[in-house]
């Protein structure tokens, strides 16, 4: 799942609605729950918005240990900070967290208090970011996300949708079907192209070498160093024998 792409709210939920196909999508197995059908679950009956989130419970073990594990760079908390936010949403007494941490209740109690004040912190910047960015600008000057596995997450990011746009225009002679002229060797271009060609990938779907090598052949001649570049740069990842593939999620 790109994480930088939901909102706050689907993020807590571990779902979200796509307005598109009028579905409701688990953040992670991307199981849909078409509005207007009825989905039984444990003998009893949920309409697609209730089972979305049951699902999120009986499937996932509920949202906050997938946030938890979330493999992103993103996700910067510790794991003696996981270890602790585990046993707040658990319930647990100051007294049974220090007895079970070997730790002093006043040390459980300095925890709970920086939890909290990070908390006012990144909501605070939020409300600035979102003050300063979140109306202005014409779309083509936002910047264009960085996927979740980038590898190396520096200028060769700092790409506009429009200079995305026209780099696309530029490098690929076809949209439908893909066809790549050229393989450019700048940086920030790389990243632009090798995302175009990553969408021709399912999520959730393991390929053979040999199922790579044909859907990359008629993009682009070079298709063994388009292979390489997309698991160097973070968008497939692949078994140490090379023997499967897979978009990184």
């Amino acid at each position: 799942m790109d994480y930088a792409s939901v909102t706050l709210e689907e993020l807590k939920k571990g779902y979200r609605y796509d307005e598109k196909t009028g579905a409701y999508l688990c953040n992670y197995c991307e199981q849909v729950f078409q509005l207007g059908q009825i989905f039984q679950m444990q003998g009893r009956f949920y309409e697609a918005g209730h089972a979305a989130a049951r699902h999120i419970d009986m499937a996932h073990g509920g949202n906050l240990p997938q946030l938890l594990a979330a493999d992103t760079r993103y996700n910067t908390i510790t794991p003696h900070q996981k270890e602790l936010l585990s046993l707040f949403d658990a319930g647990l007494s100051d007294k049974e967290m220090a007895k079970k941490l070997q730790v002093s209740e006043a040390t459980i109690r300095r925890q709970r208090f920086t939890f909290r004040e990070k908390a006012k912190q990144a909501k605070f910047y939020l409300a600035v970011y979102e003050q300063v960015f979140g109306g202005q600008g014409a779309p083509e000057a936002q910047m264009a996300p960085v996927h979740n596995h980038a590898v190396y997450v520096d200028d060769r990011y700092l790409t506009t949708q429009q200079e995305k746009r026209r780099i696309i225009e530029t490098f690929f002679s076809s949209l439908d079907p893909l066809v790549l002229k050229s393989f450019s060797p700048k940086e920030k271009k790389k990243v632009v192209i090798l995302g175009k060609i990553a969408e021709q990938f399912e999520h959730g779907r393991q390929y053979s070498e040999k199922e790579v090598n044909q859907i990359l052949k008629p993009i682009f001649e070079d298709f063994a160093t388009l292979r390489r570049y997309l698991i160097m740069y973070g968008f497939m990842e692949r078994t140490r024998d090379g023997a499967a593939y897979w978009l990184a999620d």
